[in-house]
């Protein structure tokens, strides 16, 4: 099969080869799934270059997966002895965490669930790692319920896009924050306030809010403090993209930041649950959320977008075509 590999850390043109590899084997509980589509996350941007730094003591110091790609939709082909869920033919999709950017990957089986008939494999590609960071974030960490009022820093990236949309459903009154271009996108996905930060400075909001869900964290965390109502809490869903240590300086400025006062602050790594899954996948299928997916390349291309996501300007979700296009 055609894959998309990595031998060392670097940007797309110096690393990324597409290469004959032999199409992997499920066994036990996996899952083998003819791939469709997939997307790119930062993450893979991340996973990538090898940065920050100070991650390569997880990532490994050289990459550990020779295939990047998280978000996978496609067709069951073959299953291990112990999978039940599944059996060939089934159309799926899931956040496998690595393995997608190729014709087949291999998956646990906790890892990928049903694709509803009237959701789209491109659709359904783009909501994997994305939209489990929003939906773990807004529901779980920040526990949103009906008529709170939530800010969210980045609305216009492939989380952003989502936390709007399971904020709203959730009951919340939700300020978008984004640039002159994106103002229309989140009004349309259900924001009731905008904040154009070209514009307007947010830290200068009269409105206090009970949560704020910030991606980029681009501003001082005393100034965020500040935006939070009484008992609000601040949630660092990604943060400074330094070389070397990355988010974690911020995280722990924060931790000292939070510590007086009746606010909190809150930070979690999405993980890849089933049950959030095909919770997803029925929002998606009722009309409830919807992926925004401003562009799509084919596999050999995917190095286009995965720099894109270095210049940290990526708007919605790309979608990577497999199926047809290598």
């Amino acid at each position: 099969m055609k894959a998309m590999v990595q031998s060392e850390y670097g940007s797309a043109s110096q690393v990324l080869r597409l290469a004959d590899v032999p199409v992997p084997q499920a066994g036990g509980d996996e899952v083998l799934v003819r791939v469709h589509s997939t997307s790119v996350n930062a993450m893979e941007w991340h996973l990538m270059n090898g940065k920050p730094y100070i991650f390569r003591a997880v990532f490994g110091f050289k990459p550990k997966s020779p295939t990047l790609g998280a978000d996978i939709s496609g067709t069951v082909v073959a299953v291990g002895e112990d999978v039940s869920r599944f059996e060939p033919g089934d159309p799926v999709f899931g956040e496998i965490g690595s393995g997608a950017y190729a014709q087949f990957a291999k998956a646990t089986e906790r890892h990928l669930v049903p694709k509803p008939e009237n959701v789209s494999f491109e659709a359904a590609a783009a909501v994997g790692l994305a939209g489990l960071t929003a939906l773990q974030g807004i529901r779980d960490v920040l526990g949103i319920r009906p008529g709170q009022k939530v800010l969210i820093n980045g609305a216009s990236g492939g989380v952003g896009t989502y936390a709007i949309q399971i904020a709203k459903a959730l009951g919340a009154e939700v300020t978008a924050v984004c640039s002159t271009r994106n103002v229309d996108q989140a009004r349309d996905l259900g924001a009731d306030h905008v904040i154009d930060y070209q514009l307007d400075d947010i830290i200068s909001a009269r409105q206090r809010f009970d949560a704020m869900f910030d991606i980029p964290g681009n501003h001082r965390l005393r100034d965020c403090k500040r935006l939070l109502a009484p008992g609000g809490v601040y949630l660092m869903v990604g943060g400074p993209k330094g070389d070397w240590t990355g988010p974690l300086m911020r995280l722990m400025r924060g931790k000292l930041i939070f510590a007086l006062g009746d606010q909190k602050m809150a930070n979690f790594v999405a993980e890849s649950r089933a049950d959030d899954l095909a919770e997803l996948g029925a929002l998606l299928a009722s009309g409830k959320i919807r992926s925004v997916i401003e562009d799509s390349f084919p596999l050999a291309d995917v190095g286009t977008p995965l720099d894109r996501q270095g210049a940290f300007h990526a708007r919605a979700k790309t979608v990577i075509r497999v199926e047809g296009t290598v």
